[in-house]
Formats: structure tokens, C-alpha cells, sequence
């Protein structure tokens, strides 16, 4: 009987939130998981302890998306733990509030690092070091704001913008071994710095008055890995939130 080669992930932003979530369902269907961290590397490693003991296979790895050299290094670590990396996962992200006229160098810097810069390094990496008899696959988590544009989190937003950019650039000039796609969340968790009757009301006012479960992460992705005709496309699991409007289409017509 045949081994069937158990196939590796690299999930950045791995230890905490959606992160964890994309992990612990990536594990759970049978990947090999390299789970990066920052700050949170000892939760990264906690979560990696536990999955182990589980029967997975994993191992949590360190650096600052911030810093070129340790991003240019992920695949090859990664790989060198746990075998060849098949899927990546850019999950990774910094969510800082500003405004157009107000916005600071620092704050630009650091969105369009993690969000577009550290992303490209990975692609890049990803694509030089995969087998040539394999296929990959990479999806990149951004935010279905990139398809319903407000003034709010100016630099945040541009730069998820570059990244829906990159995951579109990227499937063209990575086919047809590698295919590019991406998530776009909505209200899933509540942010940190959020009220508990805040995410409620942010909830409320999605179409579908609901936002995605947690382990529907993971199964999107387990889609995409085992749907090879998808390329440069965006899943928005947001319920239906991009859709939203405020004012009607039309005003002042009478029947």
C-alpha cells in the first residue's frame, strides 16, 4: 500500500484569533503546521505543544514581519522541520486606526510591511523552494473592506488593498504550479480593544446578521487546496457584510 505524503503549511499569525482557528482545522484535516508568531511566540508554542500531543505534527517559529532577513527565512525553516511547504497561509496582520490627513510614516510603514511586503517575501520564498513535481497553493487573508471602500483605518485599508492586488499579480505570474487566492473576514471576533456590545452591533448590521464561525476559516482553505481551478479569486466570509449600503439606489421617484 501506498504512503500518502502528508502535506505542510506555513501559517503566519498563527498563535492567536483567526490564526489559531486557520491552524488548529489545517491540523485537525491532516497538515503538517509551521505556525508563526511575533510577539505571541510562547502561545505559538503552547498551541504547538498541544496539537503534538494530539498526533500532529507541528512546530512554532519566531520573527518579525517587520524584518526582512527573518521573513525571508520562514519557508526554508519551516521546511526544514517539517518537509517541503505545499500551502501558505498569509494570515499575519497589525490593525492600527488612523485618518488621511492625519496618518504617520511609522503607522504606513508597518501596515504595508506585514500586509504587502512580508506577504511578497513569502510568495517569492514559496515559489523558489517548491518541488518541481508539486503544486501550491498560497492564500492570503485581507479584509472584505477592499470591496466595500470607507475612509475609516486609511492605511490599514490601503494596504489590504495592495495586498488583494498582490493575491490577483501573483496568480498571474506564479501559474499554473502555484495558485494565489484569498479570504476576505468579516465580524468573526471581537477585537481586543472592542466592546462586547460593539462587535454585537457591528454583527447586526451584516445581511445575514452573522459573521463567520471560526473553523469556517480553515474550511474555506481545505476548498481552495482541493479546488485547483480556482486562481486570483476572493472568498468574503463576512455575511454578506461587503454587501451592506446606506442609501438607496434611487430617490425622489414616485410611482
Amino acid at each position: 500500500m501506498q504512503n500518502v505524503r502528508q502535506p505542510t503549511a506555513l501559517v503566519t499569525g498563527g498563535a492567536r484569533r483567526i490564526g489559531r482557528a486557520i491552524v488548529e482545522g489545517l491540523a485537525e484535516q491532516g497538515f503538517a503546521v509551521a505556525i508563526h508568531a511575533n510577539r505571541s511566540i510562547d502561545e505559538a508554542q503552547e498551541l504547538s505543544g498541544t496539537l503534538n500531543r494530539a498526533g500532529g505534527r507541528t512546530v512554532a517559529l519566531a520573527a518579525d514581519l517587520e524584518d526582512t532577513g527573518a521573513t525571508g527565512t520562514l519557508i526554508a525553516r519551516a521546511a526544514a522541520a517539517l518537509g517541503p511547504v505545499d500551502l501558505l497561509v498569509n494570515n499575519a496582520s497589525t490593525f492600527r486606526n488612523d485618518e488621511a490627513t492625519t496618518f504617520d510614516a511609522r503607522t504606513f510603514d508597518a501596515h504595508f510591511a506585514v500586509h504587502v511586503r512580508a506577504p511578497s517575501i513569502l510568495a517569492a520564498a514559496f515559489a523558489r523552494a517548491l518541488p518541481g513535481d508539486r503544486h501550491g497553493l498560497i492564500v492570503n487573508v485581507i479584509d472584505q473592506r477592499v470591496w466595500a471602500l470607507t475612509p475609516r483605518f486609511y492605511t490599514y485599508t490601503l494596504s489590504k488593498a495592495a495586498l488583494w492586488t498582490a493575491t490577483q499579480t501573483l496568480a498571474q505570474a506564479l501559474a499554473p504550479r502555484i495558485r494565489v487566492n484569498a479570504i476576505g473576514p468579516g465580524p468573526s471576533m471581537r477585537g481586543e480593544r472592542q466592546a462586547e456590545t460593539d462587535f454585537q452591533a457591528q454583527v447586526d448590521g451584516v445581511i445575514l446578521k452573522r459573521g463567520p464561525a471560526p473553523d469556517e476559516f480553515a474550511r474555506t482553505i481545505r476548498f481552495l487546496y482541493e479546488t485547483p481551478s480556482i486562481t486570483g479569486q476572493m472568498i468574503a466570509l463576512d455575511g454578506g457584510q461587503h454587501l451592506a449600503w446606506e442609501t438607496p439606489d434611487v430617490a425622489g421617484i414616485s410611482e
